[in-house]
């Protein structure tokens, strides 16, 4: 097996634009910079990583709830979470090409270390990376996409694409301490689309502009939160695990007070292994009150919890587990990507072309079976149309009759199927169908009436 890293990710890229994972937004108006389409198989696998998220993060766990909060909120929803004053990047502009960048990305880059001062210019040594020119002194810009609400611009009210789904959250706090009788420690889980005007975007589907997270606000007493900031650490690594990211390949490192956000006590970054360099995954981070605090301020509403047992009233501290859906999908897919020298074919001795075998837990698999007709004869369509029309009621199917048979399973494949049937003449007699197995080839014979259960007996449960 070969992994060229170099290439690795121009290879994932093509695989993802040919097979219908993921494509450039708004292509055949030249796209437009970071932003990513979720194609037919893509959408599958998106769905399939957020379903499997929020099924072992929420609906499995007794003190878990969900929420869908709104995208446009109060603007005072930011001023008090302090995104307004201090949701920013560094800026710097190249005064020979005009680009911009974000001053400590360039510094990573350059070995230094992230701290600068504002008020001065990077140090000399450090220049634009397209031209190798002059750059100016950094300054801040902030982040959060602004639009204006109602129906005259000019009269409207200022409001902002949220740049994190915590805030939805912490000010449903009390809605769902009232509502769903939750005694604390609880939690509550959102997916959800979240915005951020990037200075620099890169590789791929990793930064862009919008994107989608997985969070959770896990709210605890003060006093016990490095219990709940333990378990919930276990249960990130054991998320590493079920999407099928080597162990090797994930880093925890733990944030430093000045890398820090100004609100967090405590802050693990997971960090992947990606073909351009080992870069943040996930983050866990202890919140304290920080946030309840600043909302019971603003908004002046009491947010204090009365705990219904022991009658202790406290304002809550928070554990963040947080992890961004499109990050995930890329970590899978570069995971999964298996480039195979010569193919798996060992009917013929004859040099073949590289396989490549996307190798998803079959769970992830936008794809679960394949039905693969031997051929195109009227005599099979029937049957094989049966087959398919039965297996796509439970499972995600696709239906494959173009080209040979070795070309088909190749095909299947490299979108990661871990399942496929072929309804050959036989068929039509003994009323069975060879099933063939991704990972191992092995095939086997299943009697139709007994494929359903066959195929769910071969998918792991976790």
């Amino acid at each position: 097996m070969a992994e060229n890293k170099d290439n690795k990710m121009e290879k994932l890229v093509s695989l993802a634009k040919r097979r219908g994972f993921i494509f450039q937004s708004s292509e055949i108006y030249g796209g437009l910079n970071a932003a990513y389409d979720y194609g037919p198989l893509g959408v599958l696998l998106k769905n399939n990583l957020k379903q499997l998220w929020w099924r072992k993060f929420v609906t499995e766990r007794a003190d878990m709830v969900g929420l869908d909060s709104a995208i446009i909120m109060h603007p005072k929803v930011w001023e008090a979470s302090g995104h307004i004053q201090n949701f920013s990047d560094p800026l710097v502009d190249c005064k020979q090409c005009r680009r911009r960048w974000r001053a400590d990305h360039l510094l990573a880059g350059d070995g230094a270390k992230p701290g600068y001062d504002k008020e001065k210019p990077l140090a000399e040594e450090v220049k634009c990376p397209t031209c190798g020119g002059e750059l100016t002194t950094a300054r801040q810009f902030n982040l959060m996409f602004e639009t204006r609400m109602g129906p005259v611009t000019d009269e409207g009210v200022t409001v902002y694409l949220r740049p994190e789904t915590a805030g939805g959250i912490f000010v449903n706090f009390k809605n769902v301490v009232d509502t769903m009788r939750q005694r604390v420690p609880f939690g509550i889980g959102q997916i959800g689309k979240a915005f951020r005007n990037e200075i620099t975007t890169e590789n791929f589907i990793f930064r862009t502009r919008e994107f989608e997270q997985m969070e959770i606000e896990y709210f605890v007493h003060p006093d016990h939160w490095q219990e709940s900031f333990a378990e919930w650490l276990q249960m990130m690594r054991d998320w590493c695990g079920w999407i099928g990211l080597p162990a090797d390949k994930v880093q925890e490192a733990e944030i430093s007070e000045k890398d820090r956000a100004f609100y967090s006590q405590r802050t693990i970054d997971f960090q992947f292994q990606y073909p351009f360099g080992q870069e943040e995954l996930y983050g866990l981070a202890y919140r304290t009150d920080y946030d309840l605090q600043q909302h019971q301020k603003y908004s002046g509403q009491d947010l204090v919890y009365t705990d219904p047992i022991t009658k202790e009233k406290y304002v809550p501290h928070v554990i963040e587990p947080s992890l961004g859906v499109d990050r995930s999908v890329l970590a899978v897919l570069l995971s999964a990507y298996t480039e195979i020298e010569g193919g798996r074919s060992t009917t013929t001795t004859a040099i073949k072309d590289s396989e490549v075998v996307l190798k998803l837990p079959y769970y992830l698999a936008p794809i679960t079976v394949a039905v693969l007709p031997l051929s195109n004869k009227e005599t099979l369509a029937p049957l094989a149309s049966d087959v398919f029309n039965t297996l796509r009621t439970v499972f995600s199917t696709q239906y494959d009759a173009t080209g040979s048979i070795g070309k088909r399973y190749r095909r299947q494949d490299e979108i990661g199927t871990p399942f496929c049937v072929t309804v050959d003449f036989e068929s039509l007699e003994d009323k069975a169908i060879t099933v063939r197995d991704r990972d191992t080839m092995a095939q086997e014979r299943v009697a139709i009436s007994e494929i359903v259960d066959y195929i769910t007996g071969k998918l792991p449960r976790i």
